[in-house]
C-alpha cells in the first residue's frame, strides 16, 4: 500500500525556517536587551559571562513561546494538514488489520496497578470487537521472589476471568539484561517474528481499545511510518502534587503538542511507552549500540527511546506524533521527590545522548530532539550558575560604582527609557513569556462553555491555571537544585540505579524523609536570601522568588504530598480534568479494581518476607502453575550439588536463611520447586523447621488433608 505523504518535503521545509526564524528573532531582541543593560561602560568578564548565559537560557524558552503559539493558531483555526489523524478520518474503507502484540514490561512493579490496568485494556479492545487482532504480552524482570510469584498467580487468575488463555503472555525473564531495552530485545527475539506490529506499555500505562485500534489502522495507512506515538495523559492522580501535574497536562499538553508537530512533522519522537511500532525496521535497523567510554562492557543507552527514534529515522521510517488520539493514559509521580528521583534516571539517561548529537548519522531534527533533552536538565545548573553570576556583579556594582545604571545609552535612549525601566521591562517580559503558554491554553478552553465544562467551568479553570502557576514558580528552584546536583553527579561519573517508582500517592512523604531531602535547599535559601539582603536589600526582593522556593522546601513539599488536600480540592472542582469530570470506561472500571484491592489483609508479618516462595512451595496450585511456566521458559542443566545444598537448607531452616539471590536460583529451577513441594508434604509436621509449621498453620493445613490447600 503506498499513501500520499501528508505534507511535501518543501512544505516541511517553509513551516521550519518560519518557525526557527521566529524562535531566532526573540532570542536576538532578548539579547539585544540584555547585551544593552550590561554595556554601559566597558563589559567586564563576568557581565560577558552572564549574557552568553543568557543566550543560551532565552534558547529553549523562546523554543517553547513559538511553539506553544504556533499551537495555539493550529487549535484556534482547527485546521492542520500535517495532523495524522486527518488520513483515518478522510479514509472511508479502513483496513483490515494483522494481529498486533501488546508488550508490557514490568519489573518489581505494583502487581494489582499492573494487571488491573491490563484487564481494563483487555476489556476496552473485546468491547470493539478486535481482540482477535491483538495479543497481550507481560515481560518481567522482577529480581523480588514475592513479585514474581505473585505475577504468575495474576496472570493466571486474569486468563480465568477474562478467558484470556492463548491470548495473554507472560514471560519472567532469567538475566535482566539492559533494562526495559533488553527486555523489548528479548521479545523481538522470541516472537517479533510473528508479528507486524508491537504496541508497548509502560507499568501505569492505560489505552482504550479504540485507540489501539485506531494506531494500528495508522500503521497500515502510513507503510512508511516506523513508529507513531500517541501522547498519554496522565490520570488518576490522588495527591496535591500528582493532581496538578494531571491539570497541567491535559490542559497545557494539546497546545505543545500541536506546536510542536508543525515544525518535526514525520519527523518526531519516540517516548517509550504508549507507542506502536512496525516491527521488522525495529528488528533491522533499532538494535542499540554500545554506550562508548562505559565502565560497564557493552552497556546500552538507559534512555534507549529518543536513540530508537533516530535510528527508525535513519533507515527512512517516519516517526509521527499522533496529537489528537485520545484514549491514552499514564500514571505520574505522586509527589515532589518521586519527580526529582525520576529525573535523576532521566537526566544520566539523557546526558548519554551527547555521545550522538554530534554524530554524522543522526538526523538533524533528531539531533535537535537528543540536544533538547539534554538541555531540558543542562538548563537547571546553567541558571544557577547564572544567578550566582548574577549576585556577584550586583555586589561589585554596589561595592565600586562605576558607572550610573539610569545613564541613557543604546536601547533604553532609543526608546526614552532609563536603565532600570528597560531591566525591570525584560524582566517582566520574561514572566510574562513563560507564563504565555499556560494563558493561551486557557483561551483556548474559555472559549467555548462546552469546552470549559470538564475543566470545572471558566471560573474553576482560571483559578486552577494560577494555583498551577504559583506551586510551579515555588517548586522551580527546588527543582532547579536537584538538577545541578544531578548534572554534577553524571559528570562526576556516579552510577545511576533503575529501580521500581512509586506510582501511588496514598501515604505521601514525613517531617523525616522532607528534611533529609530539602534540609539541603532550605538553608542554600536562607544563605543566599541574608547575603543578597546585605549587597542590598532591593537586591533581595529583586531574587525573592527564589530564596522564597527555597526556604519553604520542606513544608512546600509536605503539602504537596498530601492526599487528603487534592481529595478536597477535587470536592471543590479544582484542578479538575476531563477524565474525571467524564471519566472513560477504562479507568473507571481500573479506579473500582484497585478500590477492592485497596482492601485485601496483607499476609502475617513473620511469613511477609518470603511470602511468594512460601507459597509455590506449599501450594499445589501455585507450583504447578510455576513449574509449568518455568519448563516452557528455562531448559538449561544446572549444577545439581549447590541445588542440592541450597534445598536442605531451606527445608531444615527455612527460606529466612536464603538470600534474594538464592531464593531467585532456586526459584528458576523447576525440578528444586517439585522437590521442595513433595518434602513439605511428606514430612510430619514435627520434623519441619518452624518457620514451615508457622507457614502451615497460616495455610490452616497442619493435620488436615493436602487437598484443602489447593485454593488461596
Amino acid at each position: 500500500m503506498t499513501a500520499v505523504k501528508l505534507l511535501s518535503g518543501a512544505r516541511k521545509v517553509q513551516r521550519r525556517i518560519f518557525f526557527f526564524s521566529l524562535v531566532f528573532l526573540l532570542i536576538t531582541l532578548a539579547t539585544w536587551v540584555m547585551a544593552d543593560l550590561l554595556w554601559r561602560g566597558d563589559m567586564n568578564s563576568c557581565e560577558i559571562a552572564i549574557l552568553i548565559l543568557f543566550t543560551i537560557l532565552f534558547t529553549p524558552v523562546s523554543l517553547g513561546v513559538i511553539q506553544a503559539l504556533t499551537g495555539f493558531f493550529i487549535l484556534w483555526r482547527n485546521r492542520d494538514p500535517a495532523r495524522l489523524l486527518n488520513r483515518l478520518e478522510q479514509t472511508e474503507q479502513l483496513p483490515e488489520l494483522p494481529v498486533t502484540a501488546v508488550v508490557l514490561p514490568i519489573f518489581n512493579e505494583d502487581v494489582s496497578r499492573v494487571y488491573e490496568g491490563l484487564r481494563a485494556i483487555y476489556r476496552s479492545v473485546e468491547q470493539t470487537g478486535q481482540l482477535t487482532h491483538f495479543d497481550f504480552f507481560i515481560l518481567s524482570d522482577s529480581n523480588d521472589p514475592n513479585k514474581w510469584i505473585e505475577e504468575e498467580m495474576a496472570w493466571a487468575e486474569l486468563c480465568k476471568q477474562v478467558k484470556g488463555f492463548g491470548r495473554i503472555f507472560y514471560r519472567k525473564r532469567k538475566t535482566a539484561l539492559n533494562r526495559k531495552s533488553g527486555n523489548i530485545s528479548d521479545f523481538c527475539r522470541r516472537w517479533g517474528s510473528k508479528y507486524r506490529y508491537m504496541v508497548i506499555l509502560d507499568a501505569d500505562s492505560v489505552m482504550s481499545g479504540d485507540c489501539l485500534v485506531k494506531l494500528a489502522q495508522l500503521m497500515e495507512l502510513n507503510p512508511q511510518s516506523g513508529i507513531i506515538q500517541a501522547a498519554p495523559v496522565q490520570a488518576l492522580s490522588e495527591s496535591f502534587f500528582g493532581r496538578g501535574m494531571q491539570f497541567a497536562g491535559s490542559l497545557y499538553g494539546p497546545l505543545f503538542q500541536a506546536g510542536l508537530n508543525y515544525w518535526q512533522a514525520d519527523e518526531g519522537n519516540y517516548w517509550g511507552h504508549n507507542a506502536i511500532i512496525r516491527l521488522a525496521p525495529f528488528i533491522e535497523h533499532c538494535a542499540l549500540p554500545d554506550l562508548p567510554a562505559s565502565k560497564t562492557p557493552r552497556a546500552k543507552f538507559m534512555s534507549h527511546d529518543y536513540v530508537e527514534a533516530a535510528l527508525m529515522r535513519r533507515a527512512g521510517y517516519e516517526v509521527w506524533l499522533a496529537y489528537g488520539l485520545g484514549g491514552s493514559y499514564e500514571g505520574g509521580p505522586p509527589t515532589l521527590l518521586d519527580m526529582a528521583k525520576r529525573d535523576r534516571r532521566w537526566c544520566r539517561g539523557n546526558f548519554q545522548h551527547s555521545w550522538l548529537v554530534l554524530s554524522p548519522h543522526v538526523r538533524p531534527i533528531n539531533r535537535l530532539h537528543l540536544a533538547l533533552g539534554i538541555m531540558s536538565y543542562l538548563s537547571s545548573p546553567l541558571w544557577l550558575i547564572f544567578m550566582i553570576l548574577g549576585t556577584f556583579q550586583f555586589w561589585i556594582v554596589s561595592r565600586f560604582p562605576v558607572r550610573s545604571f539610569d545613564s541613557d545609552v543604546g536601547l533604553s535612549s532609543l526608546l526614552d527609557i532609563g536603565g532600570n525601566q528597560l531591566a525591570i521591562t525584560l524582566f517582566a517580559v520574561t514572566i510574562f513569556l513563560l507564563f504565555l503558554p499556560k494563558l493561551l491554553s486557557l483561551l483556548l478552553v474559555l472559549r467555548h462553555k462546552e469546552t470549559a465544562r470538564p475543566f470545572g467551568g471558566r471560573l474553576r479553570a482560571t483559578l486552577s491555571v494560577f494555583l498551577e502557576h504559583l506551586f510551579s514558580m515555588l517548586i522551580t528552584p527546588i527543582l532547579m537544585l536537584f538538577h545541578s546536583r544531578f548534572v554534577l553527579g553524571v559528570m562526576a561519573g556516579q552510577e545511576v540505579g533503575w529501580g521500581p517508582q512509586r506510582r501511588g500517592g496514598k501515604d505521601g512523604i514525613d517531617w523525616g524523609e522532607a528534611l533529609e531531602a530539602y534540609g539541603g535547599h532550605t538553608l542554600i535559601g536562607v544563605l543566599w536570601g541574608l547575603l543578597a539582603w546585605k549587597i542590598n536589600p532591593a537586591f533581595f526582593w529583586w531574587m525573592s522568588p527564589i530564596f522564597i522556593g527555597l526556604v519553604a522546601a520542606i513544608p512546600v513539599s509536605l503539602l504537596l504530598s498530601k492526599v487528603s488536600i487534592g481529595t478536597t480540592l477535587r470536592r471543590m472542582k479544582l484542578f479538575i480534568t476531563p477524565q474525571e469530570s467524564n471519566p472513560p470506561v477504562e479507568l473507571a472500571e481500573l479506579k473500582v479494581s484497585l478500590d477492592v484491592c485497596d482492601q485485601h489483609v496483607p499476609p502475617l508479618e513473620p511469613l511477609r518476607k518470603n511470602y511468594g516462595f512460601m507459597q509455590v512451595v506449599i501450594d499445589p496450585y501455585v507450583n504447578a502453575i510455576h513449574i509449568a511456566l518455568l519448563r516452557r521458559h528455562n531448559k538449561r542443566r544446572l549444577d545439581s550439588a549447590y541445588f542440592s545444598a541450597l534445598q536442605n537448607r531451606v527445608i531444615a531452616e527455612g527460606p529466612d536463611v536464603l538470600s534474594r539471590r538464592e531464593q531467585m536460583a532456586l526459584l528458576m529451577n523447576p525440578e528444586c520447586m517439585a522437590w521442595l513441594h513433595e518434602q513439605i508434604w511428606k514430612l510430619p509436621p514435627e520434623k519441619l523447621a518452624s518457620w514451615w509449621r508457622m507457614a502451615m498453620r497460616q495455610y490452616n493445613v497442619i493435620e488436615s488433608k493436602p487437598q484443602t490447600a489447593l485454593y488461596l
